[in-house]
């Protein structure tokens, strides 16, 4: 038998009759529900950089014998290019993925991919105890298995290959709970997504306790149950290694008084649709990137000496944050607010900032306002949306006009520094006639 079918039989696989398609482009290949008259198509496959299996059920393999490897088969894995795998729309038997999980330590597959997938029952992961695994990325999504409360001895059983992952991603999958003991497993972990599930501010705490992810640089908690924001900020002091943290689309509030400290190395900050009407204090430090987005913010007016990139769009801004606070701002993103005139004299002062975008806004185009846009324009900072999307609200006169077609003359809007030499001038002429 040769080790594709080997494979499949393994991974249960075999099952309504189908066919393989490879884009070879994209060096992808996508077998939908194989079965033996099949196979033949998975041939093609074996030159794929990803493989994905789409649909069937895996119970009638259960029972199915699975034998140890002999070295021709060995040897035929680890010659694969096979890099990521991906299973869609199956019903698993945990026990058979606890038998066949360990193959994988002979190929050179590198991401592994459970997309709307059931989990069934609970598997005998002892067989796996001291194995170590290629696998550096493993993501769940839309699936369904028993909870993870009460299952440390099985994941103390893989803990040799969990020790080395690097990537992990469980999202749109009801999650509720993290326990601190299966936090600690994953020594070497940088990247945590946990969105789309429904993580409450009593839960959080426990998950990332003492030991937990030492590593982790990355995390996503968006779209949960996150309420507190100073909740939160405790919850992940003990991640000292914390760059970037996602807390868009929960529904924060802010607490009467919070001295919580924010990890030192935290850099990019997602606060983006969180239900905000005020900045919540306090912010990281040393932030290089914030995002404040789809909210309903009336005023900005913190300072952040580090900060390089600012997004405020969609949100009821009267007026533009003072740019003066953020003196290495690179990018601005206004779009969408109540901002009647961008500060033109602060922004040209701010040699680094080469990025403003603040199309969808009500602009007075009365001197200073369309002035400072098309000044800006000329520079080239003006992003996407210039000029279709930059349009007068005010004066009457301009309103539906576009910016970039106002014409302001030193006349009409510096008419002081017009009239007083001329004034002068008169002065001077009713002298000499006297």
């Amino acid at each position: 038998m040769n080790v594709a079918v080997l494979l499949l039989l393994g991974l249960g696989l075999l099952e309504a009759e189908g066919r393989c398609v490879f884009n070879r482009t994209q060096e992808h290949c996508v077998c939908y529900n194989l079965s033996q008259e099949s196979l033949s198509s998975i041939i093609q496959c074996l030159s794929a950089s990803v493989l994905e299996f789409r649909g069937g059920e895996l119970e009638r393999y259960i029972a199915f014998p699975i034998s140890d490897l002999n070295p021709s088969a060995i040897e035929t894995l680890g010659s694969l290019v096979i890099r990521k795998i991906i299973f869609g729309d199956l019903l698993v038997p945990e026990i058979l993925l606890a038998r066949v999980l360990r193959f994988f330590s002979y190929t050179q597959v590198q991401e592994l991919v459970f997309e709307s997938c059931v989990f069934e029952g609970r598997g005998n992961w002892a067989d796996m105890a001291g194995q170590h695994l290629p696998i550096l990325s493993l993501r769940f999504h839309n699936v369904t298995s028993a909870p993870l409360t009460g299952r440390e001895q099985d994941f103390s059983s893989v803990s040799s290959w969990l020790e080395t992952l690097q990537e992990l991603a469980v999202t749109g999958s009801h999650v509720t709970s993290l326990p601190c003991a299966i936090g600690r497993v994953f020594r070497a972990l940088r990247s945590l997504d946990v969105a789309h599930n429904s993580l409450g501010d009593e839960r959080l705490t426990p998950a990332f306790c003492e030991g937990a992810f030492p590593e982790l640089q990355v995390l996503s908690l968006q779209h949960n149950n996150l309420t507190s924001y100073h909740g939160v900020c405790q919850s992940v002091q003990v991640l000292p290694e914390l760059q970037h943290l996602d807390l868009s689309q929960n529904k924060l509030v802010a607490d009467l008084s919070s001295s919580c400290q924010w990890p030192a190395a935290l850099r990019i900050f997602n606060l983006s649709d969180t239900g905000l009407d005020e900045v919540l204090t306090p912010l990281p430090p040393s932030l290089e990137v914030l995002d404040m987005s789809c909210n309903h913010l009336h005023a900005i007016d913190v300072s952040l000496s580090s900060l390089k990139k600012l997004f405020l769009s969609h949100n009821m801004l009267q007026a533009a944050p003072p740019v003066r606070n953020y003196p290495v701002l690179d990018t601005l993103h206004l779009d969408n607010n109540l901002i009647t005139e961008l500060p033109w004299d602060e922004v040209k002062l701010l040699g680094s900032l080469l990025d403003v975008a603040a199309p969808g806004n009500p602009y007075n185009c009365s001197c200073s306002g369309a002035r400072g846009l098309q000044a800006l324009a000329g520079m080239g900072h003006l992003g996407q949306g210039w000029p279709q999307d930059y349009t007068c609200h005010s004066p009457p006169r301009y309103r539906g006009r576009m910016v970039k077609d106002v014409l302001v003359s030193a006349l009409q809007c510096n008419s002081a520094a017009v009239i007083a030499p001329v004034c002068v001038a008169l002065a001077l002429l009713g002298v000499v006639g006297a």
